[in-house]
């Protein structure tokens, strides 16, 4: 299995920690993408560690083997379509994952994640591990 992959949090902490799974997927992939947004959660959950400053050694890491990328007008207007159709399903989902999701679909790209509630968005390539 080969192909372009963007990376939400939980599978950016799976490089990070070395989880097998997420390690053997990402090793036949063309290239990985990492959101502005897990990013910003991954640095948030250092600044929560003890290991603060080895923690962002380790994210620091991570973004240098990733093409990160954020959030334009296309993105706000996917997410606004996501949001709508979550509402009317009744099954929302975390802000940060519409945004991260709304990435995906922009570019084309297949969603790296353990979380299932990605799979309520329409539309959305999902990959776990």
């Amino acid at each position: 299995m080969s192909g372009t992959y963007l990376l939400d949090t939980s599978a950016a902490i799976g490089r990070i920690n070395q989880s097998a799974g997420a390690i053997q997927v990402m090793e036949r992939a063309d290239e990985l993408f990492l959101p502005v947004i897990a990013l910003g959660e991954l640095f948030g959950g250092a600044e929560h560690s003890k290991r603060t400053l080895a923690n962002y050694a380790e994210i620091e890491q991570l973004a240098m083997e990733c093409t990160i990328i954020g959030c334009d007008f296309d993105t706000a207007r996917h997410y606004g379509r996501i949001s709508h159709q979550l509402r009317v399903k009744g099954r929302p989902i975390p802000q940060n994952d519409i945004w991260i999701a709304a990435l995906a679909i922009q570019y084309n790209l297949t969603l790296l994640t353990r979380d299932a509630h990605f799979g309520e968005v329409d539309e959305l390539m999902v990959q776990g591990w």
